[in-house]
């Protein structure tokens, strides 16, 4: 057994690495070598999936319920979870994160629910092209926007818009199931009545549950529209849910509207330590940021250079992900929104913009590394994966 240098540093490290002698004398082994075929199971790299039906939900959305290809249980997950499902759209393999709709009791199958994006490259070839039958891989279950008892409390408000209701549905039926002694307010924003997922199941769940409350906000509210309609600001939240004292606020929806929703919500004196948002969802454009160089046009076309491999051409205003993945460099992402870092690429020459939903590390800073989902190029640049 050699010892770390940097284990000697700590107080008691000659009692700890003492003990570990003698277990290895002794033959005694504290994990043994094929630990991972026990975990692989329930957390796997690779999930092969096939569809065993397709619900339509409304006139732009569509359910996904998927099964472990030859059967068996899925691995499990908690309520308000992810997975990265990979996607063949023409030439080009990638990959977008879907929340798991459906309840975390029922391992038999996952359910994604996915709404039709204007100009979405994955959405719209699911929605338009997929059926019972078809395969897919993914990775297993990730992601931290999920419920915690020991920190969260059991007094729980959900701000969500389109299709941001799924992890709120999942949430939901992890109460129903278990019968949790758990309160949940959902405040749940649609474009129209007509476009509410999962209005009827939500409405049977409330009048079931006696901790569940939903209120559905209509930003076109037709003539026979009597609830409330937007803008969803403080002022509509608080006639809504009440006092948000001690409750944890949870955010899933349009990423646009994060930030305005955090500041309505902290200017009402809710601590920014009480409000949680769903990451896994497209970056704001950076067209839209206004941190944005004013005299750049996100139009405008730079050179990516891959060391050892290729250059290609794209715009300003296309993340270095996907530019990639349609120059046949596929990266291995999660979440494509700047959370996992899994899609880092170093940047060896030139400036990138990152959008301001980048979880950037002190380490990426100093190292010259950029997460290439939501990092796009100012300049020629050359980078290195």
């Amino acid at each position: 057994m050699t010892a770390n240098p940097l284990a000697l540093l700590f107080d008691g490290a000659d009692d700890v690495l003492a003990a570990m002698r003698r277990r290895e004398e002794a033959g005694e082994v504290d994990h043994p070598a094929d630990a991972w075929g026990d975990l692989e199971p329930l957390h796997p790299r690779r999930l092969d999936l096939t569809v065993a039906e397709v619900v339509d939900e409304t006139v732009t959305t569509k359910t996904f319920r998927l099964r472990k290809t030859g059967g068996g249980p899925l691995p499990p997950f908690l309520a308000g979870q992810y997975i990265n499902l990979h996607v063949q759209v023409g030439d080009v393999r990638t990959s977008r994160a879907f929340s798991i709709s459906s309840s975390p009791n029922a391992r038999e199958h996952y359910d994604l629910t996915v709404r039709r994006l204007p100009g979405g490259r994955v959405s719209n070839h699911l929605l338009d092209t997929t059926e019972a039958g078809d395969r897919f891989t993914s990775g297993g279950p990730i992601g931290t926007f999920f419920h915690d008892p020991l920190y969260h409390g059991d007094d729980l408000v959900f701000l969500a818009g389109g299709s941001g209701v799924a992890p709120a549905m999942s949430m939901i039926k992890d109460i129903a199931d278990n019968d949790l002694a758990r309160r949940m307010t959902l405040v749940y924003g649609s474009r129209r009545a007509d476009d509410v997922i999962f209005r009827e199941e939500l409405d049977t769940l409330a009048d079931r549950l006696p901790g569940l409350t939903v209120h559905h906000v209509i930003a076109q509210p037709g003539p026979d529209w009597t609830g409330a309609v937007t803008p969803l600001d403080g002022k509509l939240i608080t006639s809504l849910v009440g006092p948000l004292a001690g409750r944890m606020t949870y955010l899933c929806g349009p990423p646009g509207k994060y930030e305005f929703l955090i500041d309505e919500l902290t200017a009402l004196g809710h601590p920014r330590r009480r409000i949680r948002y769903e990451d896994n969802s497209v970056a704001v454009q950076p067209g839209d940021d206004p941190r944005w160089p004013a005299d750049l046009d996100p139009a405008g076309t730079v050179s990516v250079t891959v060391r050892g491999r290729k250059t290609f051409a794209m715009p300003r205003g296309q993340n270095m992900l996907e530019a990639l993945e349609d120059n046949g460099i596929p990266q291995e992402p999660s979440c494509r929104s700047g959370e996992c870092s899994l899609c880092r690429v170093r940047v060896c020459s030139g400036e990138v913009f990152h959008a301001q939903e980048a979880k950037l590390r002190m380490a990426d800073s100093k190292f010259g590394f950029a997460h290439s989902c939501v990092a796009y190029p100012l300049t020629d640049v050359e980078i290195d994966v």
